[in-house]
């Protein structure tokens, strides 16, 4: 085979032929060489194009880990926060039962414990279930207050609506129940309890209520009924003078009227009943 290779160049302007004579493994060299540079060309050009898709794969992976951190760093304080507020109402919650005079053991909801999570070692669903686990712990935490703040409430309502102590300054005249009556000797029940004292001094009603009734009576004299509510109602008779109005709000130790010598009376006291739910009732129990 020859080692040459002869080429024939024809000028544009039909000048003269030119024969080019080409060395063979040259000539195979040469192609080599272009295939191997084309080659190289596509591979790199392959290469970068998949290189800056890994790029911005990679950049996008960045900005999403950044955005996943600073969200785990908000839910993380979020679960902290919570914590603290379950934990300021676990200590109000005991401090309304003391008040309320309850006991503890009748509170199931569990206080969170523990500090802030590792953010590096927790996944974002997990702390989104032990915001929600929290989230819900308070929200019963708080009903459960709710319940105890009225029964607290009640329980104050109550103290406040029952009679307690000395309508009057003065000293038992005369007791409840039976006794011979000193008008006209027969045995008769006596509803309530007679303090003796002198004409004008105070009388204050036993517990807050509201004035049901201002009114004289034959037997009664001036007389004020209090209705406190929750059945109670007291009375306070004999009075020389009334102090307040039908349906005007009192307040236990407030003055309600003066105690006087009015009706069916043998000298200056006060006579005062306690009636619960209409039936006459002991007051001594309550001074």
């Amino acid at each position: 085979m020859a080692r040459y290779l002869k080429f024939i160049v024809i000028p544009e302007q039909g000048g003269r032929l030119k024969p080019v004579r080409v060395n063979r493994a040259f000539l195979g060299l040469l192609f080599c060489s272009m295939f191997l540079g084309i080659g190289l060309l596509t591979f790199f050009a392959w290469n970068y194009y998949f290189h800056q898709i890994d790029y911005q794969e990679l950049q996008r992976l960045r900005v999403e880990s950044s955005d996943q951190r600073q969200e785990l760093q908000r839910l993380v304080h979020d679960l902290e926060r919570l914590q603290q507020d379950l934990g300021t109402l676990a200590m109000t919650d005991a401090r309304i039962r003391q008040l309320a005079n309850l006991d503890d053991s009748g509170n199931l909801i569990p206080v969170a414990m523990g500090g802030q999570p590792d953010a590096e070692n927790v996944s974002l669903s997990e702390i989104q279930q032990q915001i929600n686990a929290l989230q819900i712990d308070i929200e019963l935490r708080r009903q459960a207050q709710q319940n105890v703040r009225n029964l607290l409430n009640d329980q104050i309502s109550i103290s406040r609506s029952t009679p307690k102590g000395w309508p009057t300054r003065g000293w038992l005249s005369s007791y409840f129940g039976k006794r011979k009556s000193p008008f006209s000797g027969r045995t008769v029940m006596h509803e309530g309890l007679d303090i003796a004292a002198n004409t004008g001094t105070p009388v204050v009603v036993a517990a807050d209520g509201i004035v049901a009734r201002v009114e004289y009576s034959p037997t009664y004299g001036n007389t004020v009924v209090v209705d406190h509510g929750y059945g109670y109602r007291t009375l306070y008779a004999h009075n020389s003078r009334n102090l307040v109005k039908v349906g005007q709000r009192v307040k236990r130790g407030e003055r309600i009227a003066q105690v006087g010598n009015t009706g069916v009376s043998t000298g200056s006291h006060l006579h005062y009943e306690v009636h619960l739910n209409g039936v006459p009732i002991n007051p001594r129990s309550f001074l």
